[in-house]
C-alpha cells in the first residue's frame, strides 16, 4: 500500500472592511504566505454597490481593481458580503457573524487577519467584531491563529488611550515583498496621495521601516497576535 507524503496548504484568510485594508494591514505578508505555497483566501465584507453616492462608472472601477489585485496575490478564493460601506452599524450583528462564520467553515482556514479592534472607521470595528465572534475554538477549530493588523489612516488615528493602543507584539518580515506591496497598492488608485496624506507610497514604506527596525529586519508588518494553538 502507498502512503501519500503530501500535506495540505495552510489556509489562510483575510478579512477586510474594504478593499484595500487587506493590502495596507497584511499585503506583504500575504505575497509571503503565497509564495511559501500557502492558500490564500480574500473576504471583502463592504462594497459600493445600491449606494447613491457612487456612480456606475465608479462601481465598475472598484470592481476592476478588486479583479486586478485579487490576480496579483493569486487568492485561492476571494468572497465579497457586499454589504454597504459606511453603513455597517445598520446590518444586524447577528447577520454579519453568520455570514462571516458560513465563510470560515467553508474555508477552513489554519490563520486568520482581522482589522484593529479600534481603528477610528467604524466599519473596521465592527468587521473585528464579528470576526472575533467567528473565532471561537469550540466553533471554529481549524484556526490556530489570529492577527489583529493595523491600516494606515485608521489604527493610527483611534484615540490616545491605553485600551485602544495597538500593540504589536508579532513581526512579519516583508522585506522582499514591500515593493510588490506597493505596487498593489498603486491599483486602488483613488487611495493614494501625496504626502503628508497617510496613505502615500512613502508613508507605507516609512510604517514598513520603522516596525522593520523593531523586528530587526529591513522592512515588517507588525500584528497583535491575538490567539495561537500549537
Amino acid at each position: 500500500m502507498k502512503y501519500s507524503t503530501q500535506t495540505m496548504p495552510a489556509q489562510t484568510v483575510v478579512i477586510s472592511p474594504h478593499p484595500d485594508d487587506e493590502t495596507l494591514g497584511c499585503g506583504g505578508t500575504l505575497l509571503k504566505h503565497h509564495a511559501q505555497g500557502d492558500a490564500i483566501h480574500w473576504v471583502i465584507v463592504t462594497s459600493m454597490a445600491d449606494q447613491h453616492e457612487f456612480t456606475p462608472q465608479m462601481i465598475a472601477e472598484r470592481e476592476e481593481e478588486i479583479n486586478t489585485v485579487a490576480g496579483i496575490y493569486g487568492f485561492t478564493t476571494v468572497h465579497n458580503l457586499n454589504l454597504p460601506t459606511t453603513q455597517l452599524d445598520t446590518i444586524p450583528a447577528k447577520e454579519l457573524i453568520s455570514s462571516l462564520g458560513s465563510l470560515l467553515n467553508e474555508i477552513k482556514p489554519d490563520t486568520a487577519y482581522i482589522p484593529n479592534r479600534s481603528d477610528t472607521h467604524s466599519d473596521h470595528r465592527i468587521v473585528f467584531n464579528a470576526a472575533w465572534s467567528c473565532c471561537k475554538t469550540f466553533r471554529y477549530p481549524f484556526i490556530r491563529r489570529v492577527f489583529m493588523y493595523e491600516t494606515l489612516s485608521e489604527t493610527d488615528y483611534a484615540p490616545p488611550f491605553c485600551e485602544t493602543a495597538f500593540f504589536p507584539n508579532s513581526f512579519s518580515d516583508i522585506s522582499p515583498f514591500l515593493e510588490r506591496k506597493i505596487e498593489i497598492m498603486r491599483h486602488y488608485t483613488g487611495e493614494l496621495k501625496s504626502p503628508p496624506f497617510p496613505r502615500s507610497e512613502e508613508t507605507i514604506r516609512a510604517l514598513a521601516r520603522l516596525r522593520g527596525a523593531a523586528a530587526g529586519v529591513t522592512y515588517a508588518e507588525a500584528f497583535m497576535l491575538l490567539k495561537e494553538i500549537s
